[in-house]
């Protein structure tokens, strides 16, 4: 049974640290695990700058779920939650421990939210298509928490905050999606072109830039009150809220960074943050 005792032996056991950065990464398609590009190498320019963490906790866009979950198993299995590509995608695994202790952790923290303990999941692609790149060892624990897909965007971002602890305790958090994403109007024809996007995802770009540069996270978590542009490139949120459990997490004062700040295939973004 979880309760207070649970915590604070999870805190005696785990030493403090210094402070953990955050990132967003933009995900982009399941092939970045396995092609060499300049996305794949941001990612990992990324990792070398960070400490060594203890832990990973992900939020990935492809788990969005009725309620809020955490995986929970001592050995999460490798998803892959994609159709249509070549076989050697199909036989990537990542076989990285989860923590248990850390999801009970989690769910104690995030309470009073209700959170169910996960034995099914596993890592989806939205994780360990990038966790590949930044820790290719595997040697990492991960857990990943879903994303209740009835509630709002600030119900995310205030959620996002009660874990803000962990990251004085060596745990790594990731958010991984992708701002701009719209695959109903991706360009396959040009998806290898250079930094090509459509008119209004250069403008919704531009726009989320801004406002993450500025501190602007009001406009970001009200964005559905935000311009055409803005709302062709979120037309479902799974890919976008990712991003606010990231922004949640973030400490006055705190450096925010873009990286990988390119459009693809007209109507996605590879845009990624790092916090920290």
């Amino acid at each position: 049974m979880l309760n207070l005792n649970n915590l604070q032996q999870f805190s005696e056991n785990l030493p403090n640290t210094e402070r953990m950065p955050l990132l967003f990464l933009g995900h982009g398609s399941p092939m970045n695990a396995i092609e060499e590009n300049e996305f794949v190498v941001g990612f990992r320019n990324a990792a070398k700058t960070l400490p060594k963490p203890t832990a990973i906790i992900c939020v990935s866009a492809h788990w969005f779920t009725n309620g809020t979950k955490v995986t929970a198993m001592k050995m999460p299995q490798t998803i892959h939650d994609f159709g249509g590509f070549p076989k050697a995608l199909y036989e990537v695994q990542y076989p990285a421990k989860g923590n248990p202790e850390l999801a009970e952790t989690t769910k104690l923290l995030l309470e009073p939210t209700l959170v169910e303990l996960d034995e099914k999941w596993g890592l989806d692609h939205g994780a360990w298509s990038v966790l590949k790149h930044l820790y290719p060892k595997a040697d990492i624990p991960v857990i990943q928490l879903s994303i209740d897909y009835t509630k709002p965007a600030l119900y995310h971002f205030e959620l996002a905050q009660k874990l803000s602890k962990l990251r004085d305790k060596g745990i790594l958090i990731i958010g991984s999606g992708n701002i701009v994403h719209n695959l109903g109007l991706v360009d396959f024809h040009n998806f290898h072109k250079d930094d090509y996007g459509f008119d209004w995802a250069i403008e919704a770009r531009s726009k989320f830039n801004s406002y993450l540069l500025n501190g602007d996270f009001k406009s970001l978590i009200d964005y559905q009150k935000e311009s055409y542009a803005i709302q062709l490139a979120i037309p479902t949120p799974d890919h976008y809220l990712p991003l606010i459990y990231t922004l949640g997490l973030k400490q006055k004062n705190e450096e925010l960074s873009l990286f990988n700040d390119k459009l693809l295939a007209g109507s996605l973004s590879m845009t990624s943050v790092r916090i920290g």
